[in-house]
């Protein structure tokens, strides 16, 4: 509360420094929150065109895959599946976006060439052979999808946590030093006023005091003279 805090003028200056301070935190925040904000329309367009892809992959490698069990058989795309020697690989590094550090999802050895999958040409089929690529497209996808989904989460959270720090500058802060800053300011100049007149009352106390006194040395100078006068006579 303003009540609190004592008027003096070392509490006006430290509250005019934490305003001035204050204000460009929350210029800065603004300016941050703004660009997290267009920064995540970007990411959550890119969510969006990635999760169309996931479904369209998801229900090709579903058809592809039951094409291949009722044309081949279980046995034969289960053994094809368990043929495969080497698997995909997964890196993740980091990138920053606005000061927000999401992840970035790098694969190897996703999509493969036939001789690469292990089950030879002569134990494949060509319905093996679209699964397989649907599959790995799939998976491809899935690895997008986890990367922009991350980033998204993560900017959102910033995002929020941002707001909040602008609106506990703009509706908080910013308000009770705006409400000190006023109460210091009039209350010095209540005293400033109260100075003034009490250097007002002192002043005419002493030119009172003056006058007085200038007005018994004057009687006093009269009578002076009069016992003089009546002296000589």
């Amino acid at each position: 509360m303003a009540e609190d805090v004592k008027p003096t003028r070392k509490n006006l200056m430290a509250i005019e420094d934490r305003i001035e301070l204050s204000e460009r935190g929350h210029d800065t925040l603004e300016q941050k929150r703004d660009g997290l904000i267009m920064e995540f329309m970007d990411i959550l367009d890119q969510a969006q065109d990635v999760r169309s892809d996931l479904s369209a992959d998801y229900e090709t490698a579903q058809r592809t895959l039951n094409m291949a069990r009722a044309m081949e058989g279980d046995v034969a795309v289960r053994g094809a599946a368990a043929a495969l020697k080497e698997h995909p690989e997964i890196t993740i590094q980091s990138k920053n976006i606005m000061g927000v550090v999401v992840p970035q999802i790098e694969s190897s050895k996703v999509k493969k060439s036939l001789d690469e999958r292990g089950y030879g040409l002569l134990g494949s089929s060509a319905r093996i052979d679209e699964a397989a690529d649907a599959y790995e497209e799939l998976l491809e996808t899935i690895i997008l999808a986890a990367e922009v989904e991350t980033a998204m989460k993560k900017m959102l959270t910033e995002i929020e946590t941002t707001k909040r720090r602008v609106n506990a500058l703009e509706f908080k802060l910013l308000p009770d030093l705006y409400e000190n800053q006023e109460y210091i300011e009039q209350k010095l100049e209540e005293q400033e006023r109260e100075e003034i007149f009490r250097m007002k009352k002192i002043k005419e106390k002493k030119e009172e005091a003056e006058a007085e006194e200038a007005a018994a040395a004057a009687e006093a100078d009269a009578a002076a003279d009069a016992a003089a006068a009546t002296a000589d006579e």
